[in-house]
């Protein structure tokens, strides 16, 4: 059987005007910019005048430990919201913005999929609305002015060996990881080692996604560390006085964008940090104006339930004063038996024996969700055309016999209509009590802090700190940062820091090689295993295949 790509469903689809989908999502014109016929800015003083509407519910959805073969959040998140659509219930997508590195690298889009998709898939994966280009010239500008210090005079006395602001970009370039700038006389600059982040890694990314409103803003920019000075002090973004033109950079991205999903229902497409090496959500702004636009809102965070989820539970969550009514955790048969052992070029291919190995991986996610996070949780199984009646049994009976609700979406070949068994459990669920807490209380040590998610979420044995870790720990607390939640940079492919190391390990020890404080953000950084922050370009990229015609009709993206 032949499959449409996820291009040529979301190219067929006639979209409604967004000023129709923002007035029928009760959002009054005077808060919408267009940007064409297909997307919007939606101004955030819309906040200020629905502070009286009480917010509807709120759905996570998360997932498995992800495989190279995908496991579909993102469509499952909009499938569900359709799913909701369909049985006649008030609904609002939050979702983060893809960036460019992935899409012209590995994973390609990120708008979902088949005909649970986001549109205009091109435009959210490309330029969109310039969001992730203001954050790169915000990240930038400051980078500039620092080195502009010091070649100016350096009054602060910035040691130029002890800069930990990085440059941006949002591409895929490991060439630009470690390099040497400011060479060719003194009327260049000052000679140092410097690098670049990609731009969903840069602070200013996860400032974006957490600030409340432009003052709040104003307030994270300016508390950003850029450096040291020669006698250990840390420099901040208000030292060099870069704040307010960096927000002024960030004005417009800071309103969230508005688009649709193939069956219209309305969506907030706005922020987008990695899981791995930052917090993995879309931004508080869009999150909030959902919960007052609609009855349910459901958004998603990045990768697996320990990452993504951890941290839209112990940093967004306590953030910005809100809490999930309802969790659902993305699993596919494929990725099942990934994680019990299958090469990838075996995955379509019926095999119990693996399912059954890979299904603690699962299970542990669910206990984690509902145990230590105390949330009512439902497993979506994302079907898939490979998939035999006997594994989708199997994973069923096993999660059952545990307690775990089990619901099949089908919103990849059937949008909607292939969640509607799904948004009527997350319905149920929605009503459910919950009790809501957090993995560590805020006051506990940063060593305690990731003690507590190392130990309780990846179920290791315990953290070994390497000397520079310890030092930092030491440093960022006697300068009164201790009382932040931490952020774990960890590989997204296993409970521990060994990406090798699938299903659901014990018996290891995570090693944290490093601190760093992301002071605006309001986050203290672990930094485990070989985590990159500037990722780089496979054998054969994504890119090799996009294509666009002379009509300016785009193909390849997937």
């Amino acid at each position: 059987m032949t499959y449409k790509s996820d291009i040529e469903i979301a190219q067929a689809n006639e979209g409604r005007h967004i000023a129709d989908v923002a007035r029928d999502a009760g959002i009054d014109e005077r808060y919408v910019e267009l940007y064409g016929s297909n997307k919007a800015k939606i101004d955030y003083n819309i906040l200020k005048d629905k502070k009286d509407v009480e917010d509807g519910k709120l759905i996570l959805v998360t997932a498995m430990t992800p495989t190279p073969a995908g496991e579909g959040k993102t469509t499952t998140t909009v499938g569900l919201a359709d799913g909701l659509k369909a049985i006649g219930k008030n609904v609002f997508v939050a979702l983060r913005e893809p960036s460019l590195g992935p899409v012209f690298g590995v994973k390609g889009g990120a708008a979902g999929g088949g005909y649970a998709q986001v549109v205009p898939m091109e435009d959210i994966n490309l330029h969109f609305t310039g969001d992730m280009h203001a954050i790169g010239a915000a990240n930038n500008l400051i980078a500039a002015m620092v080195d502009n210090h010091i070649k100016q005079g350096n009054r602060l006395g910035i040691d130029p060996r002890n800069i930990t602001w990085k440059r941006a970009m949002d591409m895929n370039d490991r060439q630009l990881r470690f390099m040497v700038d400011g060479l060719g006389g003194k009327a260049n600059g000052t000679p140092r080692e410097d690098g670049f982040d990609i731009t969903v890694a840069s602070e200013i990314m996860a400032i974006l996604c957490l600030s409340s409103d432009i003052g709040d803003l104003k307030k994270r920019l300016a508390s950003i560390v850029v450096g040291y000075t020669y006698d250990d002090r840390p420099v901040t973004v208000k030292d060099i006085n870069a704040q307010g033109a960096a927000a002024a950079l960030l004005k417009d991205a800071l309103k969230p964008n508005l688009v649709q999903t193939l069956e219209h229902t309305p969506a907030f497409v706005h922020g987008g940090p990695f899981a791995n090496i930052a917090h993995g959500c879309n931004s508080v702004m869009a999150t909030r104006m959902a919960l007052k636009l609609s009855d349910y809102t459901v958004t998603e965070a990045g990768f697996g339930a320990d990452l993504g989820a951890e941290k839209f539970l112990d940093i967004k969550c306590p953030m910005a004063g809100i809490k999930p009514d309802a969790v659902v955790i993305v699993a596919t048969v494929r990725a099942l038996k990934h994680h019990g052992g299958v090469a990838k070029a075996d995955l379509g291919k019926e095999n119990l024996e693996a399912l059954e190995k890979g299904l603690p991986n699962l299970l542990r996610h669910v206990e984690n969700i509902t145990k230590v996070f105390g949330l009512p949780a439902v497993v979506a199984i994302n079907a898939f055309p490979t998939d035999t009646k006997g594994e989708l049994d199997l994973i069923e009976e096993k999660c059952k016999s545990l307690g775990v609700n089990v619901a099949l979406s089908e919103v990849w070949a059937k949008g909607g209509s292939g969640g509607t068994a799904l948004a009527q459990e997350v319905v149920k669920l929605c009503e459910e009590p919950s009790d809501y807490k957090t993995v560590y209380d805020m006051s506990d040590s940063i060593e305690e802090k990731i003690g507590a998610v190392a130990k309780k979420i990846y179920r290791a044995d315990g953290v070994e700190f390497m000397p520079a870790a310890k030092k930092q720990m030491a440093k960022l607390t006697e300068l009164g940062y201790g009382d932040l939640p931490v952020c774990m940079a960890k590989t997204q492919y296993s409970f521990s820091d060994d990406p090798a190391l699938l299903g659901a390990p014990e018996g290891f020890k995570m090693t944290v090689r490093n601190i760093k404080v992301s002071a605006g953000a309001g986050f203290i950084v672990a930094l485990t295993g070989e985590i990159m922050t500037m990722p780089g370009l496979p054998p054969v990229p994504a890119a090799e295949k996009i294509d666009v015609d002379e009509s300016g009709k785009i193909s390849g993206l997937f």
